[in-house]
Protein backbone atom coordinates (compact mmCIF):
# COMPACT_ATOMS: atom_id res chain seq x y z
CA UNK A 1 0.00 0.00 0.00
CA UNK A 2 1.07 3.52 -0.77
CA UNK A 3 1.93 5.95 2.02
CA UNK A 4 -0.51 8.81 2.36
CA UNK A 5 1.21 12.21 2.31
CA UNK A 6 0.75 14.28 5.47
CA UNK A 7 -0.27 17.20 3.27
CA UNK A 8 -3.11 15.84 1.12
CA UNK A 9 -2.71 18.70 -1.37
CA UNK A 10 0.33 16.77 -2.64
CA UNK A 11 -2.12 14.21 -4.07
CA UNK A 12 -4.47 16.75 -5.64
CA UNK A 13 -1.50 18.67 -7.07
CA UNK A 14 -0.32 15.50 -8.87
CA UNK A 15 -3.30 15.63 -11.24
CA UNK A 16 -3.74 18.94 -13.05
CA UNK A 17 -7.43 18.32 -13.83
CA UNK A 18 -8.24 17.57 -10.18
CA UNK A 19 -6.45 20.76 -9.14
CA UNK A 20 -8.27 22.77 -11.85
CA UNK A 21 -11.68 21.50 -10.68
CA UNK A 22 -10.81 22.49 -7.11
CA UNK A 23 -11.27 19.06 -5.55
CA UNK A 24 -10.06 18.98 -1.96
CA UNK A 25 -9.12 15.64 -0.40
CA UNK A 26 -9.86 15.79 3.33
CA UNK A 27 -9.18 12.23 4.48
CA UNK A 28 -7.59 9.05 3.12
CA UNK A 29 -7.67 5.74 5.01
CA UNK A 30 -7.69 2.08 3.96
CA UNK A 31 -11.50 2.17 4.38
CA UNK A 32 -12.41 5.40 2.57
CA UNK A 33 -11.43 8.60 0.79
CA UNK A 34 -13.30 11.82 1.59
CA UNK A 35 -13.32 15.03 -0.40
CA UNK A 36 -15.17 18.25 -1.16
CA UNK A 37 -15.79 20.36 -4.23
CA UNK A 38 -17.30 23.85 -4.28
CA UNK A 39 -19.63 24.33 -7.24
CA UNK A 40 -18.36 27.46 -9.00
CA UNK A 41 -20.12 29.10 -11.98
CA UNK A 42 -17.74 27.46 -14.49
CA UNK A 43 -18.78 24.00 -13.20
CA UNK A 44 -22.51 24.48 -13.90
CA UNK A 45 -24.89 23.88 -16.75
CA UNK A 46 -27.47 26.40 -18.00
CA UNK A 47 -29.83 25.99 -14.99
CA UNK A 48 -27.27 26.71 -13.10
CA UNK A 49 -26.78 23.30 -11.47
CA UNK A 50 -23.57 21.32 -11.24
CA UNK A 51 -22.84 19.73 -14.61
CA UNK A 52 -23.13 15.92 -14.61
CA UNK A 53 -19.51 15.60 -15.66
CA UNK A 54 -18.49 17.37 -12.45
CA UNK A 55 -20.09 14.62 -10.34
CA UNK A 56 -18.38 11.97 -12.46
CA UNK A 57 -14.98 13.67 -12.34
CA UNK A 58 -15.22 14.21 -8.59
CA UNK A 59 -16.04 10.55 -7.92
CA UNK A 60 -13.39 9.40 -10.39
CA UNK A 61 -10.72 11.38 -8.54
CA UNK A 62 -11.75 9.98 -5.15
CA UNK A 63 -11.78 6.41 -6.50
CA UNK A 64 -8.42 6.88 -8.19
CA UNK A 65 -6.85 8.16 -4.97
CA UNK A 66 -8.31 5.18 -3.11
CA UNK A 67 -6.95 2.77 -5.71
CA UNK A 68 -3.56 4.52 -5.57
CA UNK A 69 -3.54 4.03 -1.80
CA UNK A 70 -4.08 0.27 -2.36
CA UNK A 71 -1.52 0.02 -5.19
CA UNK A 72 -0.04 -3.52 -5.18
CA UNK A 73 3.74 -3.94 -5.00
CA UNK A 74 5.19 -3.69 -8.50
CA UNK A 75 2.22 -1.87 -10.04
CA UNK A 76 3.04 1.50 -11.59
CA UNK A 77 -0.33 3.18 -11.41
CA UNK A 78 -4.05 2.84 -11.88
CA UNK A 79 -6.71 4.01 -14.32
CA UNK A 80 -10.49 3.89 -14.55
CA UNK A 81 -11.91 1.27 -16.93
CA UNK A 82 -15.62 1.56 -16.05
CA UNK A 83 -17.87 4.04 -14.28
CA UNK A 84 -21.61 4.30 -13.66
CA UNK A 85 -23.36 7.31 -12.15
CA UNK A 86 -26.87 7.58 -10.71
CA UNK A 87 -27.91 11.24 -10.51
CA UNK A 88 -30.43 11.67 -7.68
CA UNK A 89 -30.65 15.41 -6.89
CA UNK A 90 -29.46 18.66 -8.41
CA UNK A 91 -26.73 20.69 -6.73
CA UNK A 92 -26.78 24.42 -7.32
CA UNK A 93 -23.98 26.89 -7.83
CA UNK A 94 -22.46 27.92 -4.50
CA UNK A 95 -23.20 24.59 -2.83
CA UNK A 96 -20.48 22.06 -2.01
CA UNK A 97 -20.29 18.43 -3.04
CA UNK A 98 -19.15 16.09 -0.26
CA UNK A 99 -17.89 12.68 -1.35
CA UNK A 100 -17.18 9.50 0.55
CA UNK A 101 -15.59 6.78 -1.56
CA UNK A 102 -15.29 3.21 -0.25
CA UNK A 103 -13.74 0.11 -1.75
CA UNK A 104 -16.23 -2.63 -2.61
CA UNK A 105 -13.41 -4.98 -3.64
CA UNK A 106 -9.64 -4.62 -3.89
CA UNK A 107 -7.75 -7.29 -5.80
CA UNK A 108 -4.37 -7.58 -7.48
CA UNK A 109 -5.63 -6.55 -10.94
CA UNK A 110 -8.79 -4.54 -10.24
CA UNK A 111 -10.46 -2.54 -7.51
CA UNK A 112 -14.11 -1.46 -7.40
CA UNK A 113 -15.17 1.73 -5.62
CA UNK A 114 -18.49 3.31 -4.65
CA UNK A 115 -18.77 7.04 -4.04
CA UNK A 116 -21.73 8.63 -2.31
CA UNK A 117 -21.95 12.33 -3.14
CA UNK A 118 -24.05 14.54 -0.91
CA UNK A 119 -24.85 18.23 -1.17
CA UNK A 120 -24.58 20.80 1.62
CA UNK A 121 -27.92 19.82 3.21
CA UNK A 122 -26.69 16.23 3.59
CA UNK A 123 -29.04 14.77 0.98
CA UNK A 124 -27.63 12.18 -1.42
CA UNK A 125 -27.14 13.81 -4.83
CA UNK A 126 -25.39 11.03 -6.74
CA UNK A 127 -23.92 7.58 -6.36
CA UNK A 128 -21.03 6.41 -8.53
CA UNK A 129 -19.55 2.93 -8.91
CA UNK A 130 -16.25 2.62 -10.76
CA UNK A 131 -13.65 0.00 -11.57
CA UNK A 132 -9.94 0.78 -11.49
CA UNK A 133 -7.32 -1.43 -13.15
CA UNK A 134 -3.78 -1.56 -11.82
CA UNK A 135 -1.11 -0.85 -14.41
CA UNK A 136 1.94 -3.10 -14.61
CA UNK A 137 5.21 -2.59 -16.50
CA UNK A 138 5.72 -4.49 -19.74
CA UNK A 139 8.51 -7.05 -19.75
CA UNK A 140 11.86 -6.35 -21.37
CA UNK A 141 11.70 -6.39 -25.18
CA UNK A 142 7.91 -6.29 -25.39
CA UNK A 143 6.63 -5.17 -28.79
CA UNK A 144 3.76 -2.99 -27.69
CA UNK A 145 3.18 0.68 -28.28
CA UNK A 146 1.57 0.89 -24.86
CA UNK A 147 3.64 1.19 -21.73
CA UNK A 148 1.44 -0.95 -19.50
CA UNK A 149 -0.47 -4.22 -19.59
CA UNK A 150 -2.76 -5.82 -17.02
CA UNK A 151 -1.06 -8.12 -14.54
CA UNK A 152 -1.01 -11.81 -15.44
CA UNK A 153 -2.66 -11.23 -18.81
CA UNK A 154 -0.70 -14.19 -20.15
CA UNK A 155 -0.40 -12.63 -23.60
CA UNK A 156 2.58 -10.96 -25.17
CA UNK A 157 1.87 -8.31 -27.76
Amino acid sequence: MEDVPQDLTQWTDMVAFVKYLGIQISEVTAEHVKGELLIRPELTNHLPNAHGGVFMSFADALGAFGAQFHLPDGAEGTTTIESKTNFLRAVQEGDTLHGVCKPLNVGRRLSVWQTDITRGDGKLAAQVTQTQIYLWPLGEGAKSSTRFRPANSGRRR
